[in-house]
């Protein structure tokens, strides 16, 4: 077989990966944390478009810094899994695509992220 056709058969089958995990995203997100993925993993999966080391690329005074959590009340727990859970304003809701450990795991990593400043 040649090199040409290998190729254009790698292509295809990538083309229809793609296509699949296009059509139903949950299932896409569900797949990529529930094999005990880490908190590190969740956020890395679901959050860090936006949310990369901490910042934020839609809004940059809403980011996940220490500074910006506790002036929008954001400095505990149960503040950022609910805002994760039922998401406001342009921010989507997780409650379908994420378990509510995984919430709650991804709600305490973005804390203790913020007190390290995200290093």
């Amino acid at each position: 077989m040649n090199l040409k056709k290998i190729f254009a058969g790698f292509l295809l089958i990538l083309t229809l990966a793609l296509g699949v995990i296009t059509m139903s995203p949950q299932i896409a997100l569900a797949d990529a944390t529930a094999n005990s993925a880490t908190a590190a993993e969740v956020f890395t999966v679901n959050c860090a478009g936006c949310h990369s080391n901490g910042g934020n690329i839609i809004r940059r005074g809403k980011n996940l810094k220490q500074k910006a959590l506790k002036r929008y009340g954001m400095d505990s727990i149960a503040n950022i899994a609910n805002l994760v859970t039922n998401g406001k304003n342009i921010m989507p809701s997780y409650k379908d695509r994420l378990s509510e450990q995984q919430i709650i795991d991804v709600s305490a990593y973005v804390l203790s992220q913020a007190e390290s400043d995200w290093k």
